[in-house]
């Protein structure tokens, strides 16, 4: 017998209201992210990796637009047809795109109008909500807001290595009482890397870190992964590479309960870390000699002492503070010289397999934070992400999204390396034990940090 259809008027305007809340806080984060930084801040380019903070902002409601408003409001105009070209990202199937590495020759739009650009299609959202609740629409807005989550660690992580490369190391947010700015008569090292001090210089540092504890797992079946059947709500959100859930066999292994420190990395470089090719993968050593490699990108050599520049500007080495900005060819050089390994990525989320405690993005807090001070006290969340000896590639009976969306993840599961836990500048809400982020291997200007692994014999 066919059933009547029942309304729920109140439940869905509840419901509703709700997605328009997300929506307003998570594109409100992104212009709080944006406002200490001037407009020719937010334009220029630093490499073609990174990207112009205007350009983040106008990209991730390009894609509001493209996904929702387009396809789903009626009469929906877009805010400028060209926009369409200029803010897409990687999207073949949605036509043209502006080359990625020429994204800071876009003088135009302002930052202002930009500004504007999202007023406008947030307005729009919010009208759309007014009248369309289905399904399909909420999984979009939710993929959209996660998405936007995503490009605001990706503007820290690109405006931080743009400022690096200004004379006066200007600090993105001052740290009030701490914060050191340097001034452009200061001198800095050369700004692609770091230098070490030269021969017979003592380079200060204090107290060695708490000593270093280890999680016995015996092995065996696991199972890691998202379930398929997780229903599709910001509580409970994934991005297809997560899935599907599945089991993997573990050796026996030994993880260890917090980050590596910039102490026990001074250690590293003092025994002659980065001259010894016996550490170093092949590509990796290669990378040394032809970037003169000698030190953590943002570390600089002053006088007798390291400086550490941060989105608070130049600071004192802090040998408790987990290392930061580290490629995956120097955490698996550190491991090999400390005797243990990179986890694998599985081993990692089986560790790791509890309730996200870390302290997330919160514009006071910008740097990580020691074992002793983190809210995690084991940092698997809220620090760093941590490299793992994993490759980037789908998991068993993985498929892709359908349509364009479809082009999110899977078409990158080549040549990357996994990092799993989430650091100080991603977004709460955002981060999970099954998320799998995912760089190139020789690459250090994300938020990344290391963890050790060991075999039990």
């Amino acid at each position: 017998m066919i059933q009547p259809e029942v309304s729920q008027p109140d439940s869905q305007l509840s419901q509703n209201q709700t997605q328009v809340d997300d929506l307003l806080r998570v594109r409100e984060l992104t212009e709080q992210l944006a406002a200490p930084l001037s407009p020719e801040d937010q334009t220029v380019q630093s490499m073609p990796d990174a990207s112009p903070t205007k350009w983040h902002r106008a990209h991730t409601t390009w894609f509001f637009e493209t996904f929702l408003l387009q396809p789903h409001l009626e009469g929906y105009e877009p805010f400028n047809p060209e926009f369409a070209h200029l803010f897409n990202s990687y999207y073949e199937s949605l036509g043209s795109r502006h080359p990625r590495a020429e994204r800071g020759l876009l003088s135009r739009p302002s930052a202002e109008e930009v500004g504007s650009y999202r007023g406008y299609v947030d307005a729009e959202l919010n009208r759309l909500f007014e009248t369309e609740g289905s399904a399909e629409v909420a999984d979009l807005l939710t993929l959209g807001l996660h998405h936007e989550q995503q490009h605001q660690e990706l503007l820290c992580m690109d405006a931080l290595h743009l400022l690096s490369l200004h004379p006066a190391w200007p600090a993105y947010k001052p740290d009030e009482g701490s914060a050191d700015e340097g001034s452009a008569d200061e001198g800095r090292a050369d700004a692609g890397q770091s230098s070490a001090p030269a021969a017979g210089q003592v380079v200060a540092h204090a107290t060695a870190p708490a000593p270093m504890n280890w999680f016995r797992h015996e092995g065996g079946l696991a199972t890691i992964g998202q379930a398929e059947s997780a229903p599709a709500d910001r509580a409970t959100f994934c991005f297809d590479n997560e899935r599907p859930q599945h089991q993997v066999y573990l050796s026996p292994y030994e993880i260890s309960d917090r980050l590596i420190t910039c102490g026990e990395w001074l250690e590293f470089l003092e025994d002659g870390g980065y001259c010894r090719s016996e550490f170093w993968m092949a590509e990796g050593w290669a990378l040394v000699a032809e970037q003169e490699l000698a030190a953590p990108m943002y570390w600089r050599a002053e006088d007798t002492e390291w400086k550490v520049f941060g989105l608070a500007g130049k600071q004192p080495l802090n040998p408790q503070q987990p290392v930061s900005n580290i490629s995956w060819f120097e955490a698996d050089a550190f491991a090999r010289w400390s005797g243990a390994r990179l986890p694998t990525e599985a081993e990692w989320e089986v560790a790791a397999n509890a309730p996200v405690a870390g302290a997330h993005l919160n514009l006071d807090v910008l740097a990580p934070r020691s074992a002793g001070s983190s809210p995690d006290s084991q940092q698997w969340f809220g620090e760093l992400w941590q490299w793992t000896e994993s490759s980037y590639r789908p998991y068993p009976g993985y498929r892709a999204s359908s349509g364009a969306i479809g082009e999110y993840n899977g078409k990158f599961m080549m040549n990357q390396q996994v990092l799993r836990g989430s650091s100080f500048a991603t977004p709460a809400g955002h981060a999970r034990t099954t998320y799998r982020n995912f760089f190139a291997p020789a690459k250090s200007w994300m938020f990344s940090g290391v963890r050790l692994a060991r075999d039990i014999p």
